[in-house]
């Protein structure tokens, strides 16, 4: 059977490894490996979403929810929108974009991507014959070169997509440059990443009811501690959020999740204490990474931090083996377009394992 051609042509996505797979390899007790490289939650999640997951066990014969109604009001009032501009995705905000693409992308449409930026963007809309056009981060500057999008744009461009903050960055992008672009390219859908809008505490979400060509895409993986339980939503228009219920799979989000989401939100201080700690974590590692020589570390809005290693003799998949070997996980960000090879990016721990982090860090720099 031969498959589609585009599917030939493409290269599959790599995750990052487990650290059971690091464990093995390095013959490390898994316990003791330190994970920095995946942007989750270092706290676990809600205990009243732990204790919903397990009442609900005993339903999971059953079908789950179709129409989400209580968890689309929970989000709303989250995001202090209508229940109707809300969206919900049962695979992570991956299958949010999905489902955007499924509703909008014919093949031969193009989209933007400014990089570095994520890359799942790319290889999610490349399967319905979209074609990536680039922009670019200016790296000296740290923001969005703005200018780049508008060069970037042509008569088949359908969306372009702007993560802030951004990842691996960690920068905002302004928002009288989101309305900008948004107000000069109506035709154009310009899909906004909020994934770690809460460690920023900028959101850019009443822009929906300004623009009809603009969406907002969150996730409950950083922040909100579900990253196992794949959840996403996104916010926008009525008509957009109409459009999208039509082609999105019924029964995408389990049971099991839609419990954890709903007692999630409801749990208004592990939220607040989730966001403390992140900002407090994300501090103290841009602190004292800033203090290493040889390390130039990116000031970041996000729960990580993007750090350039060219000046300590390593690169960054030499730099990051050496600490794989102690059992610390950091992201080699060598695949990241727009990247060389010389940058990691490391997410947020809890302080003690900052703090081993670091102890680390400069011993294998030493």
């Amino acid at each position: 059977m031969k498959a589609r051609r585009i599917v030939e042509e493409m290269d599959s996505y790599v995750p990052g490894r487990s650290q059971d797979e690091i464990a093995a390899d390095f013959n490390l007790k898994k316990e003791d490996i330190i994970k920095l490289g995946s942007n989750e939650n270092p706290w676990g999640p809600s205990p009243k979403a732990m204790k919903a997951i397990q009442d609900e066990i005993k339903s999971i014969n059953r079908y789950p929810e179709s129409q989400l109604h209580e968890l689309v009001s929970e989000m709303a009032e989250y995001a202090d929108v209508k229940d109707s501009q809300v969206i919900i995705g049962g695979d992570g905000a991956d299958e949010v974009i999905d489902v955007l693409a499924k509703t909008f992308i014919e093949p031969g449409d193009e989209f933007i991507v400014p990089l570095p930026s994520y890359m799942y963007y790319e290889y999610l809309l490349k399967q319905y014959g979209a074609k990536p056009a680039y922009a670019r981060w200016d790296l000296d500057a740290n923001e969005l070169d703005a200018e780049s999008i508008f060069e970037a744009i042509t008569p088949r461009t359908k969306m372009i997509f702007l993560c802030s903050p951004n990842n691996p960055t960690g920068t905002l992008i302004d928002k009288d440059v989101l309305r900008d672009i948004a107000s000069k390219n109506p035709d154009i859908l310009v899909v906004i990443d909020e994934a770690y809008f809460e460690y920023s505490e900028v959101t850019n979400k009443d822009l929906i009811n300004e623009f009809d060509n603009i969406f907002i895409i969150r996730t409950m993986s950083k922040v909100l501690g579900l990253a196992g339980m794949r959840i996403g939503y996104g916010l926008a228009c009525e008509q957009i959020i109409e459009y999208m219920h039509r082609i999105k799979p019924v029964f995408s989000l389990t049971r099991l999740s839609f419990v954890a989401a709903l007692n999630t939100f409801r749990d208004k201080e592990y939220i607040r204490d989730s966001i403390r700690k992140g900002i407090e974590s994300r501090q103290y590692l841009y602190e004292e990474v800033s203090k290493i020589e040889g390390l130039n570390v990116f000031p970041s809005k996000s729960n990580f931090m993007l750090i350039r290693v060219e000046d300590t003799g390593f690169t960054a998949s030499e730099l990051a083996l050496e600490l794989m070997k102690k059992g610390i996980i950091v992201r080699d960000c060598t695949s990241f377009k727009g990247l060389d090879e010389y940058w990691i990016r490391i997410s947020i721990c809890t302080l003690e394992e900052d703090k081993r982090f670091i102890e680390i860090l400069k011993e294998v720099l030493s």
